[in-house]
């Protein structure tokens, strides 16, 4: 069920100019930086890029709703880690995005660690805004 506006708790805003070859910044000055295409894309990559962005926006979410399952289950993720890779590519309508998340969770074993990914899959504000628009993989 999507949040009204009277239900937000908190506004992130980020200022754009030009593009992927350009740079972004923060509101309060806190990010602010040079994005630029990765080499793999024909660009300098010398700055970041908005995958790379998203990427690190997404572990870091995903990690803490892993944080907020896993207190709920008593397991220990002490030493965990999330990974997003964040693939872009073509498709019929120009180009989209894919996503790879993978945690380490040390302290559990395998079929723990599995339930605990897939329920804050559920949980995360970022799956939640992603669902059904692109594929993410849970590993």
């Amino acid at each position: 069920m999507p949040i009204q506006q009277s239900d937000v708790l908190y506004t992130a805003v980020a200022t754009a100019e030009g593009g992927r070859d350009g740079r972004v910044a923060t509101d309060d000055g806190r990010l602010d930086v040079v994005v630029n295409p990765p080499q793999a894309m024909g660009g300098s990559g010398a700055g970041t890029n908005p995958e790379q962005l998203f990427a690190a926006g997404y572990s870091a979410c995903f990690q803490g709703a892993l944080g907020v399952v896993a207190r709920q289950e008593g397991a220990d993720l002490t030493g965990s880690t999330v990974t997003a890779k964040v693939g872009l590519g073509k498709n019929g309508d120009g180009f989209g995005i894919i996503v790879e998340i993978s945690a380490d969770i040390p302290k559990v074993d395998r079929g723990t660690a599995r339930s605990l990914i897939e329920k804050a899959h559920e949980v995360c504000p970022y799956s939640k805004a992603t669902r059904g628009n692109i594929t993410v993989t849970l590993v």
